[in-house]
């Protein structure tokens, strides 16, 4: 029971505010080492006999070994081929974001789509799912449409609710549609080829823009005032504009084909298409002359900062899972999945509640280290696909960027946000938006042939 004790201290610390790498970290060291000084055999499990039964003892040969494995383990996840891809994803975003590739495509975007009823919140979702396709990186998308189509958007009647809902909604389209560093972690989890999943969820990711276009289109039909129809100041012919548009979209499109056209046709890995993408970027911004040294610098500094990040944090959440299962409570966690009613369906709808209630307070990567290979060996016991229920549990964790509180794409929009929209306004515009994920996710689990899954 000591893991199960444990996970609520990390969850208690993790609200107060402590940093999430330190906190796992931390929080795994302490409950190893107390492990290994006492033998626990408690006689009462209720709160107020927590501490009944426990003996000083020597130390345990089983949390003995954990220590003496653990630096093993952390070397290597640093010299993983895998995750090598991550830093390489988030260099190409960095330099995409600098070279206003964001702002290129909402402006023409803006004038294609715009005299429609709700057309620049349909636009901002295309963006997103083409920035998605281009960077991953959900804080650059954010905070780029945040700051150049959120004004547009206010300034022409757009309701504060569904402008700050499409915004963090389409910013987050980064963590399903490859290349998504969520799946590049899923895949060094599960095991599995990086490029199968990026196959498997991109027809997701793109039901989950057709899904936001719909009921923007919806919602702007039955009621007029929630985003109207703009009369655009262009002095630009339609076919002009059409030009316009294809010139900003191109580019990155030809970029997309190389980096995930390489996967797909298994010409690459994902870390040499990565790499691939890299230098694309770079030629981009040549081509949109802004490349420099001086850019190429920020964006390798900012790339150093995100990727020590994510390392950290990783490695707090391997030692943590490590004496999870050194205290045996991914046995006990085990047990309680097996003998739910229903099998295969009560094993998937209590993990997809779990996980979705864990991401209103932790990060993806937390919940991919820590509860997913809690879950796998039972996953495997009851027979379920494994590519089909990583891509279950991708879409489950983009869900985690738009809940609040702890939702990063909410705090991305309110730090870029006029002081006239409120949080209150980006909390209830996102609701909307995490019901379609839900709905697509319940049609994933329920359709999966649909899909392309053999289940």
């Amino acid at each position: 029971m000591i893991g199960i004790y444990m996970f609520g201290a990390a969850l208690l610390m993790l609200v107060i505010g402590y940093p999430v790498a330190f906190t796992f970290g931390a929080v795994s060291m302490f409950f190893g080492a107390f492990a290994a000084f006492f033998n626990i055999v408690p006689d009462d499990w209720t709160f107020l006999h927590f501490f009944a039964g426990w003996e000083i003892s020597d130390f345990t040969d089983e949390f003995l070994q954990m220590f003496a494995m653990m630096p093993f383990r952390i070397f290597s996840i640093m010299t993983n081929k895998i995750l090598m891809a991550v830093p390489l994803f988030i260099f190409m975003g960095i330099v995409l974001q600098k070279s206003d590739l964001a702002t290129r495509l909402l402006e023409s975007m803006g004038v294609l789509f715009g005299k429609i009823r709700g057309g620049l919140a349909v636009s901002t979702v295309l963006i997103g799912a083409l920035l998605a396709a281009s960077t991953g990186v959900v804080g650059a998308s954010v905070v780029a449409m945040g700051v150049i189509s959120l004004p547009i958007m206010l300034k022409h009647g757009y309701s504060k609710k569904l402008s700050t809902g499409t915004i963090c909604a389409a910013g987050t389209l980064g963590q399903i549609i490859p290349p998504s560093i969520v799946l590049i972690v899923l895949g060094d989890v599960f095991q599995l080829p990086v490029g199968d999943l990026f196959k498997f969820a991109f027809f997701p990711g793109l039901v989950l823009v057709a899904a936001y276009i719909i009921y923007i289109l919806g919602i702007s039909f039955l009621n007029k005032d929630v985003a109207p129809a703009i009369e655009l100041d262009d002095h630009f012919t339609k076919a002009q504009n059409i030009k316009k548009a294809l010139i900003s979209i191109i580019p990155p499109l030809v970029l997309i084909v190389l980096v995930l056209g390489s996967i797909f046709a298994g010409i690459a890995t994902p870390t040499e298409s990565a790499s691939v993408g890299s230098i694309g970027a770079l030629i981009l911004a040549a081509g949109y002359k802004k490349l420099s040294l001086q850019m190429v610098k920020e964006a390798s500094l900012g790339t150093i900062k995100i990727t020590a990040m994510v390392f950290a944090i990783l490695i707090g959440a391997t030692a943590f899972s490590m004496v999870f299962v050194y205290s045996g409570a991914d046995e006990i966690t085990a047990q309680f999945m097996t003998q739910l009613p229903g099998a295969k369906w009560g094993f998937l709808i209590l993990s997809m509640l779990a996980i979705m209630f864990l991401g209103f307070f932790i990060d993806f990567i937390e919940i991919s280290y820590i509860v997913v290979p809690i879950l796998l060996p039972i996953a495997h016991t009851i027979g379920l696909d494994p590519l089909w229920f990583a891509i279950l549990i991708a879409l489950n964790l983009q869900t985690s960027f738009l809940t609040p509180p702890f939702g990063f794409s909410l705090f991305y929009l309110k730090g870029v946000a006029p002081p006239n929209v409120k949080t209150t306004d980006i909390y209830q515009g996102v609701i909307p938006f995490i019901t379609l994920q839900i709905i697509v996710l319940i049609s994933v689990v329920l359709f999966p042939s649909f899909y392309g899954f053999n289940t």
